[in-house]
């Protein structure tokens, strides 16, 4: 028995009938499979290892994003279907399904191994941690002045600059905000991390490729103003009453499923350019 767990992402419009179609559709080309739906996430952190083989991902790439946290700790592979937008995380279209089904159950796929960022907030009392597959995002409030940050790399003192914010991200996120604000694009199976400033106040100050085992360590300079940290777009922390963020790859892979016939740079030309 192979045990698949489908989760859904409730703003698709995804009602019971295209759900049923959904599992009809598995159990035709996978026929001992045991079948658990999840609703946006809730639930998945509590899955155990040998709960689940493979979990489908039915949405957009934030739907992809919200499941590889959720379940990051457990490395359960992701068959990403896009029944959003952009859809560039997503291994297959909304039309393709049965036909990745098929493959899936004949064993015409591969697994990609993407890594994922550890993120953790300090201060004389607590500390928080968060993993992400795409990116970290530190950046001003809405009203606040530019900051100066001090960037230190295994604890060596890299650099200090004037930004709205800067970016960290995996290879994986290297085309998303980081993109838009001026880094390059990363192979996304590549063992690199990326750190791209923000509208920064000197034209000197540039993106640049770390070793995945570098050790980010960022001093923020507030001024009583507000500043946010972001994991992957979806989580947002007040660093109010948090001293430090340190970054560093997380030990944990991501695993995504790609079927027979994905072509990177086909959906790059497609989705990005």
């Amino acid at each position: 028995m192979i045990n698949i767990g489908v989760n859904i992402n409730s703003s698709k419009f995804i009602d019971e009938k295209v759900i049923n179609n959904i599992i009809g559709k598995i159990k035709k080309y996978i026929k001992d499979a045991n079948i658990k739906i999840y609703n946006d996430s809730i639930g998945l952190e509590n899955v155990e290892k040998e709960e689940l083989d493979i979990i489908i991902a039915l949405g957009g790439d934030g739907t992809i994003l919200r499941t590889a946290r959720a379940i990051s700790f457990c490395e359960v592979p992701i068959l990403g279907i896009n029944m959003g937008n952009l859809g560039f995380l997503t291994a297959v279209e909304s039309l393709e399904f049965e036909t990745a089904i098929k493959k899936l159950s004949e064993g015409k796929y591969n697994i990609e191994d993407r890594m994922m960022l550890q993120c953790e907030i300090i201060n004389e009392k607590d500390k928080k941690k968060f993993n992400s597959l795409n990116d970290v995002v530190i950046s001003k409030g809405t009203l606040s002045r530019i900051f100066k940050y001090d960037i230190f790399i295994d604890d060596k003192f890299y650099t200090s600059f004037k930004a709205d914010g800067m970016i960290i991200s995996t290879p994986t996120g290297s085309t998303a905000y980081a993109l838009s604000a001026g880094g390059p694009i990363i192979y996304p199976t590549l063992d690199v991390m990326l750190l791209t400033p923000i509208c920064p106040h000197s034209m000197q100050m540039r993106s640049i490729i770390l070793e995945s085992n570098s050790e980010i360590s960022i001093k923020i300079y507030r001024n009583n103003e507000s500043v946010f940290l972001t994991v992957d777009g979806q989580q947002s922390i007040d660093l109010e009453k948090f001293e430090k963020v340190i970054i560093k790859k997380c030990n944990i892979k991501c695993k995504l499923i790609k079927i027979d016939g994905y072509d990177y740079f086909e959906v790059l030309r497609k989705k990005i350019f």
